[in-house]
């Protein structure tokens, strides 16, 4: 297959790729007379400051790095790499899990580090204007004063423009949806130095091809988002927090699958497996013990509605055999148990030591979550492998993080990696549901995505001629 569908991505973009020039004291010059002397900077320790992300994936050093403040600056930027072809990645917070914006060749570093600005709140209409380089936390600190957030909730403080970018999701997830159903207008930088905007700040929009969410996703590999304006979601008035273990990951997982089906407007729904759960307990307190457990959280406008929500939920997991339940709407504890959520990956390297991690994620229709959890749990332990298993089970989203101290178990870690991704792809899933493709998921890609993805090529060719856009991701 990819003979296939990776010789025509080989015809129109490796050739740009083997003719990079090599950046040199001019190029500095001109990108100083761009963006400004104190905005520009090739010092090692800036440059290694963001030669990797959050991943495993071997570190790179741009060759400078430059902090435009503006649209403009971003697309003269861009302008005067695709004239002297040179390769240029963007840089949001390097939160991501997969090598994403890692600037793999080399050449200009654009971080979007200092582009900070609330453009502005359109209260009444549940949206806001932002730059790229706003954390999603310090927005919605932002917007509390006026009862707003922007759902999408990865967990680390990830930039806006690397959300989008991206397609980041989280665990709200299952009910206010991933970034694509959250942006409603960009403003992008194309490799010539073109901006253009794509979407309207109508609810509605069905003029012309779909631009918009052509851009979401794609990793910086077409254009730099320079400006979003982005759905708003009010603050609910009433919050409640449930944890509840069961005697098994398939009593969890068939809960998972109930809960879903009955209908209930759950805004979280997360899976922890038994080690993750006893970790839990431990460390931060929680009540589930050594058991498969799932976190969740409902959102409603009256407080009737809720007691109703939790009587539901209650009597589905207790009909699945759950052990305990125990639901919540204070304040200190909902947030303490998402706290303890959003840092469980910190909490296995402090209490693991001596171990290395292999972070992954994949996704299925919610049907198919049972047997992909099952599928992971024995595919470690035919491999002899320690390791945890979590996931936003409420859209089907499965995290497996492989644990590993020589290359004998890597080698074993990458074993089941790749068994795990295309068993997701036989239940008709994907490859990777919110960490998007970066370098570790290129090579799935042809299985994925088949002659698609000479079509997606084609986009990048004509988009990008010269491939200078964030080169090395998405493609194999």
């Amino acid at each position: 297959m990819f003979v296939e569908v990776g010789f025509s991505f080989v015809c129109v973009l490796m050739i740009a790729l083997i003719n990079y020039q090599k950046l040199n004291s001019g190029h500095v010059q001109q990108l100083r007379a761009i963006v400004g002397d104190d905005q520009v900077s090739t010092a090692v320790a800036e440059r290694k400051l963001r030669a990797q992300d959050m991943s495993r994936h071997e570190e790179r050093l741009g060759d400078v790095v430059v902090w435009p403040r503006d649209a403009a600056q971003v697309a003269d930027v861009l302008r005067l790499a695709n004239e002297e072809r040179l390769p240029l990645t963007p840089w949001g917070a390097g939160s991501s899990l997969e090598g994403n914006p890692i600037p793999t060749y080399g050449g200009i570093l654009l971080s979007t580090e200092r582009m900070l600005d609330v453009v502005k709140v359109y209260a009444d209409d549940f949206q806001v204007t932002v730059q790229p380089g706003l954390g999603y936390k310090d927005l919605n600190h932002k917007l509390a004063s006026y009862g707003l957030f922007f759902a999408p909730d990865p967990g680390a403080n990830a930039t806006i423009g690397g959300m989008l970018a991206n397609n980041a999701a989280g665990i709200r997830t299952v009910k206010y949806g991933a970034c694509k159903d959250n942006v409603l207008q960009m403003e992008v930088a194309l490799a010539d130095g073109r901006l253009i905007r794509t979407g309207s700040r109508s609810i509605k929009q069905a003029s012309g091809y779909d631009l918009l969410h052509l851009f979401i996703g794609s990793e910086g590999t077409l254009g730099v988002i320079t400006e979003a304006t982005l759905k708003l979601a009010p603050v609910p008035v009433n919050i409640s927090a449930v944890t509840a273990s069961f005697d098994s990951i398939t009593a969890a997982i068939e809960a998972v699958v109930a809960v879903r089906g009955s209908g209930l407007d759950v805004a979280a729904l997360e899976f922890l497996d038994e080690e993750l759960s006893e970790l839990l307990t431990r460390e931060n307190g929680l009540k589930l013990g050594r058991s498969p457990s799932l976190l969740m959280e409902l959102h409603a406008a009256h407080q009737a509605t809720i007691d109703h929500d939790l009587a539901l939920v209650r009597e589905i997991c207790l009909e699945m055999g759950a052990r305990t339940f125990y639901a919540t709407a204070d304040t200190a504890q909902r947030r303490g148990l998402w706290h303890a959520r959003h840092h469980l990956f910190e909490t296995v390297l402090r209490c693991y030591p001596g171990y290395e991690w292999i972070n992954m994620d994949v996704a299925v229709p919610i049907s198919a979550y049972p047997e992909l959890v099952a599928f992971s749990s024995q595919a470690m332990a035919d491999q002899e492998l320690f390791g945890v298993l979590l996931g936003h089970a409420g859209d089907g989203n499965l995290h497996v993080t492989l644990s590993f101290n020589n290359g004998t178990t890597y080698e074993r870690a990458q074993i089941v990696n790749e068994q795990v991704i295309y068993k997701a792809l036989a239940l008709h899933g994907t490859a990777t549901g919110e960490h998007g493709v970066g370098i570790g998921k290129a090579r799935f890609m042809p299985d994925e995505h088949g002659p698609a993805l000479g079509v997606m090529a084609a986009v990048k060719a004509a988009l990008d001629p010269r491939g200078i856009l964030n080169p090395g991701k998405i493609f194999p």
